[in-house]
């Protein structure tokens, strides 16, 4: 008989034993809307169900028609709060709140503040008590009265994440206004925003129609800058701060201006975007905020003035918008046309190019880097196919692009393995199995989007660095010949000598996999 050794006395401890769950007991566990109210672990298509019995049906319908996805579930991406939160950092005067998981708010400031955010960004905590309860929005609703300072702020917006939205905390009931400051509440939840570019999209639409009732509602204060003597033109998409110069330089033989940029960088912008007659969809794919602006019957034009065919092409489209006579349209693309074709074939791309990302200007550059004389077999955009994208969908597909809208990472990686390119540009993970590959590459947010793409100043602007990286080629494949088998396969990790490989061990695990494929695919045929 075996003895039981005991080293202390942690065997004598009363145990608390639990009773056996049954069925009915399931049953009534809540689900996200109820369950323990700090993680969204239930899985995105459990919480989108939880949020239509909790009431928010509505809203997860719009975003679904705003923001369509497929034909997988949707791209890869960040939080999509996250760009809602830039937007709403961004703008002066301007304090923002978000009511979510603890996780999810300590990420989404810390990457907020990793990109310059230099504001504190409000939380309001809960546990499963205060959710399920409805506590949580009192807490909301009192913290919003605190902070309603109009000394400080001009507007706050509340910002629900996936779960208070699947648990169906109703920010609408909030007040329009505390003490003269503006309460915008907005749910943005990873199962119902597919990108954090669209959730940009979301908070400029929910502020521009907060906007419009306000004008509709009697006079509004005049911006910063005064009212142009001149008729706008509202730019529609974030940029380089650059290119809104840039454009208003091309619109001023038209006998226009450049309007403000929506996203704003404060309330007053809105109303001079609203009162612009034309909106230019610089990135097409902000489906709410042009529904405000055909709300108040505003024309929309699509594309943007990038290289030679668009610049000429977009100031046509804007004079006819405006009603422009034709020969001050001509002379305006005359002014501009010729200094961008110098511009373009001074330094001329000699190369195959891959292109993907996620900031909805990716068909822009890719004309560019085509005029510049590249070539660009694909493209691809974690952003949706809407109609403002036609004219530039229309031009690439005429020299043989193939243009993916909804990409997801296979899809890129997929293209940029199959063409093995001169350069790709893409995300940071398509970037780094580029690199792995020995191609090389460029992150498409830091060193592309952040450069002037409008104009004279942008037609020349990806040229340099574009050659610098596809000069690194030689250097590359000499690199990748150096390192080759190195941290791959059976030698990833830190190594003292040889792994120790046991072909054996695989081939019997191998047996396993195909066992349990072949017993799958019997079951489908049955």
């Amino acid at each position: 008989m075996t003895e039981e050794i005991r080293y202390d006395a942690a065997a004598e401890a009363e145990v608390i034993q639990g009773e056996a769950r049954t069925e009915a007991d399931a049953a009534a566990v809540p689900g996200p809307s109820g369950g323990d109210g700090m993680g969204c672990h239930a899985g995105a298509a459990e919480m989108e169900k939880a949020a239509r019995a909790a009431g928010k049906s509505e809203i997860l319908d719009r975003y679904a028609k705003d923001y369509p996805q497929g034909p997988h579930d949707k791209p890869q991406s960040m939080c999509p709060a996250f760009g809602s939160l830039r937007v709403g950092l961004r703008m002066r005067r301007v304090a923002t709140v978000l009511s979510g998981s603890a996780c999810c708010v300590y990420g989404l400031t810390f990457v907020s503040h990793f990109y310059g955010a230099r504001r504190s960004v409000g939380y309001v905590p809960f546990n499963s008590e205060t959710l399920v309860t409805g506590k949580l929005f009192e807490d909301i609703r009192e913290a919003v009265h605190e902070m309603a300072d109009p000394e400080r702020y001009d507007a706050i917006v509340v910002t629900n994440l996936c779960v208070p939205t699947a648990s169906g905390v109703p920010l609408r009931l909030l007040p329009d206004e505390i003490n003269g400051v503006r309460i915008v509440g907005i749910d943005v939840p990873g199962f119902g925003v597919p990108t954090h570019a669209e959730a940009k999209d979301v908070l400029a639409g929910a502020m521009l129609n907060y906007a419009r009732q306000e004008v509709e509602a009697g006079p509004v204060q005049a911006p910063v800058s005064g009212k142009s003597d001149r008729p706008t033109v509202t730019l529609l998409g974030e940029m380089f701060p650059a290119d809104p110069l840039g454009i208003g330089g091309m619109l001023a033989p038209l006998g226009l201006a450049a309007g403000p940029v929506v996203p704003c960088r404060e309330w007053r912008e809105l109303y001079s975007a609203l009162d612009s007659e034309v909106v230019a969809a610089i990135h097409p794919f902000y489906t709410a905020a042009i529904r405000e602006f055909e709300a108040a019957g505003r024309k929309v034009v699509g594309s943007a003035p990038v290289g030679h065919d668009g610049t000429a092409a977009w100031l046509a489209a804007i004079g006819e918008a405006y009603g422009v006579p034709a020969e001050r349209v001509a002379a305006a693309q005359n002014a501009f046309l010729p200094a961008i074709k110098g511009a373009l074939s001074a330094t001329p791309i000699k190369g195959t190019i891959t292109l993907s990302g996620y900031e909805g200007s990716e068909l822009l550059v890719a004309r560019l880097l085509i005029e510049s004389g590249a070539e660009v077999p694909y493209v691809g955009s974690a952003c949706p196919k809407t109609k403002w994208s036609a004219p530039d969908v229309e031009w690439l597909e005429a020299r043989g692009v193939k243009v993916k809208f909804r990409a997801s990472l296979e899809d890129d990686c997929a293209a940029m393995e199959a063409i093995r390119p001169d350069l790709a540009i893409g995300t940071t993970p398509v970037v780094q199995k580029g690199k792995e590959l020995g191609i090389p590459s460029l992150y498409f947010t830091n060193l592309i989007s952040a450069r002037p793409l409008m104009g004279p100043m942008g037609a020349g602007s990806l040229q340099q660095v574009v050659n610098a990286a596809m000069g690194n080629k030689d250097r590359m494949a000499h690199m990748k010949a150096f390192f080759e088998g190195v941290g791959e396969g059976d030698t990833a990790g830190i190594w003292e000598g040889a792994p120790n490989l046991r072909p054996d061990f695989r081939a019997q695990h191998q047996k396993k996999l195909d066992k349990q494929a072949r017993a799958a695919k019997a079951e489908e045929m049955i």
